[in-house]
């Protein structure tokens, strides 16, 4: 059956769906030993793809795995970096399988980062269809008021598009700063920066502590651990709701 060559790259744990993209448009990808286009379809019982003239293996049925990193500051999320930055990969060197990050905390965020070979479930948890809730804990300057919180928390206009009902609590003040917890059910680029920075605060430190019914726990920085059976269901089980309420909230729309 031929499906897009970018879903069958995210389907056998070579990369993410987007990167995919990137890859097929700047011509590094190759089937059958011709170059394609986004939007061509092929074949991954048949046809060989190759990404800068490696075969990619895509075997009909592989292990999934599913790992949690505490991603330190400093690094950047991605498989590899042109400008030789850390990447995250480099902390899971012991992991055996090919992986790739669920996702982005951008280089100076840290926290929970979610890393797998199952393309499917990585684009599920990433589309704004699960409406999977990301918990923040986030160090603002000079300090935060009653007004600043309840936009947040009712959304503000970032990048031309209002961003969706957040929830916004403090968690401590200090002289000059303040830590609030900000949990969002979307994920768009550097959205936390992006609001709080809409209404006027600073961002010292991001630090995400949860993804759906995912907790960060006690996992130090640098470390990871490999997701238990009912952690996977869980989260699994939180993006069918998700989706769920999305295809019940579109049906209501349209009557």
């Amino acid at each position: 059956m031929q499906e897009r060559i970018q879903k069958i790259l995210s389907e056998c744990g070579y990369c993410s769906r987007r990167k995919a993209e990137e890859l097929i448009a700047a011509g590094r990808v190759r089937v059958n030993g011709r170059g394609c286009s986004l939007g061509d379809r092929a074949d991954i019982a048949e046809d060989i793809i190759s990404v800068d003239g490696v075969n990619v293996d895509t075997p009909l049925k592989r292990e999934l795995v599913y790992y949690m990193l505490n991603k330190p500051r400093g690094y950047v999320t991605t498989t590899s970096d042109e400008l030789e930055r850390r990447c995250v990969m480099d902390l899971l060197k012991d992991v055996p399988e090919r992986v790739f990050p669920v996702g982005r905390l951008d280089r100076n965020s840290e926290g929970l980062l979610i890393l797998t070979n199952d393309g499917d479930f990585a684009n599920r948890i990433m589309h704004p269809s699960g409406h999977v809730p990301k918990t923040y804990r986030v160090t603002v300057r000079p300090d935060i008021t009653e007004e600043q919180l309840t936009q947040l928390s009712e959304g503000v206009v970032i990048d031309g598009q209002k961003t969706l009902p957040a929830t916004a609590q403090v968690i401590t003040k200090e002289e000059g700063r303040a830590v609030v917890q900000l949990t969002i059910r979307e994920g768009r680029n550097r959205q936390i920066r992006k609001m709080c920075e809409a209404v006027g605060l600073e961002v010292a430190r991001l630090k995400r502590t949860s993804v759906g019914p995912l907790r960060l726990g006690m996992l130090k920085p640098g470390e990871y651990r490999e997701l238990t059976p009912q952690e996977v269901a869980s989260i699994k089980n939180s993006i069918k709701k998700g989706e769920n309420k999305s295809a019940a909230d579109n049906k209501k729309r349209r009557r």
